[in-house]
C-alpha cells in the first residue's frame, strides 16, 4: 500500500503554512502519513503535525542543521524515506526544496514534479497539475513506474484543515553519520523583518518603477504594517538595487498565491505576471489605464500612486484598527 510522508518546513518555532496544507491534503488521501522535520526543535514541531493529519513524524534536531546544507537535508531525507518506505513524498515548492529534491530525486531513481498548484489523489496515486509556459497553459501529470514520486505545491493552493489538539503520534529520531562536507555553511545572516516569507503570504503589496524612487517603499510598508502584509516588488526596481532579491515577485523572483494582492505602479510584464496571477483578488493601481496589469486585476484604480495609496492606508486604519 502507497504510503506518503510531508517535509514540513518551518519558521519561528512554527510549521510553515504550506506545510501544514500538504499535511491536510495528505490526511484526505487516505493513506498513512508521516512528517520529516529537520532542524533545532524538530520534536516539539513534530507535535503540530500531529495535528494536522500525520502519525508518524521522523526528527533530526541536530545543530548541524540550524542552517540548510544540500548535502546534510539530502542524506537525511534520503534515510527518512527508506525507513518510512515512502512511495509519494510532498513538500513545499520553495527555494530550499527546489534545490534539495531534484539532489533527492537523482538519488533515490524518483520522478519529481514541480511548482504544482492541483493536487488530488485517486486510488492513492497522486494526480497533480502545474502552469506552463508562464500560466498560459497548465498540464495534468500523472507518474509512471514504482520509483518514489516527487510533489513540489506552491503554497496557498491548498485548504488548511481543522486541528485536532488531541491528536498524538510516534516520533521516529534520525542519525546521520558523518560526512565529508564539500560545502560549509559558516553564517546565515537574516532579514531584520518579521514579515511572513511572500509565499506563504496571504496579503501582498507590491510595487514597481512607478514609485520612482526607493525612499517611496515606505508608502507600501505603511499600507502593508495596516492590512498585515508583507512587501513585495518587481524585478525592475530590484535591479535597480532599491529592495533586495529576496522581495522579488515574478518569473525569476517568487510564485505568489496570496488571497489579495495589490499591484502598486507596476505595468504588468508578462514576467511579473506569471509569478502572481495565482492570487485569488488583484487591484491593480497605476495612472496608465493601458497598462497591462489591469487585463489580469480583479479591481482597477486608474490614478496617482502618490495620491490613492495614502488614501487606502488612511481608510483601511479606520476599519481596521
Amino acid at each position: 500500500m502507497s504510503n506518503v510522508i510531508v517535509f514540513c518546513e518551518h519558521q519561528n518555532g512554527n510549521l510553515k503554512k504550506g506545510a501544514l496544507e500538504l499535511l491536510s491534503a495528505a490526511r484526505g488521501s487516505g493513506l498513512p502519513v508521516s512528517a520529516l522535520v529537520i532542524g533545532p526543535g524538530a520534536n516539539e514541531l513534530a507535535k503540530q503535525a500531529f495535528q494536522f493529519g500525520a502519525t508518524k513524524a521522523f526528527t533530526c534536531e541536530s545543530k548541524d542543521f540550524a542552517a540548510y546544507n544540500s548535502e546534510l537535508y539530502a542524506s537525511v531525507v534520503e534515510r527518512a524515506i527508506k525507513n518510512s518506505g515512502a512511495s509519494i513524498l510532498l513538500a513545499s515548492s520553495s527555494m530550499l526544496a527546489r534545490d534539495l529534491f531534484p539532489r533527492l530525486a537523482a538519488r533515490v531513481g524518483g520522478g519529481l514534479v514541480s511548482d504544482c498548484t492541483e493536487l488530488a489523489f485517486a486510488g492513492g496515486a497522486p494526480r497533480v497539475r502545474k502552469p506552463l509556459y508562464s500560466g498560459k497553459c497548465t498540464a495534468g501529470v500523472e507518474f509512471k513506474g514504482s520509483g518514489l514520486k516527487i510533489i513540489l505545491m506552491r503554497p496557498n493552493q491548498l485548504p488548511v484543515a481543522n486541528p485536532d489538539s488531541g491528536k498524538t503520534g510516534e516520533i521516529v529520531p534520525l542519525d546521520v553519520a558523518p560526512m565529508d562536507l564539500k560545502t560549509l555553511v559558516k553564517e546565515v545572516v537574516r532579514g531584520a523583518s518579521e514579515k511572513l516569507d511572500l509565499t506563504e503570504a496571504n496579503i501582498i503589496v507590491s510595487g514597481g518603477r512607478g514609485l520612482k524612487e526607493k525612499e517611496n517603499f515606505k508608502l507600501l510598508e505603511e499600507l502593508a504594517d495596516v492590512l498585515g502584509a508583507t512587501v513585495g516588488a518587481s524585478r525592475a526596481v530590484v535591479d535597480s538595487g532599491w529592495v533586495p532579491h529576496g522581495m522579488q515577485v515574478g518569473q525569476t523572483g517568487k510564485t505568489v498565491a496570496p488571497t489579495l494582492y495589490i499591484a502598486v505602479g507596476i505595468s504588468g510584464a508578462i514576467q511579473h505576471l506569471a509569478g502572481m496571477t495565482g492570487s485569488k483578488v488583484i487591484v491593480a493601481i497605476n495612472k496608465d489605464p493601458e497598462a497591462p496589469i489591469f487585463q489580469k486585476a480583479t479591481y482597477g484604480i486608474v490614478g496617482d500612486l502618490f495620491e490613492v495609496v495614502p488614501v487606502l492606508t488612511k481608510e483601511f486604519r479606520k476599519v481596521l484598527q
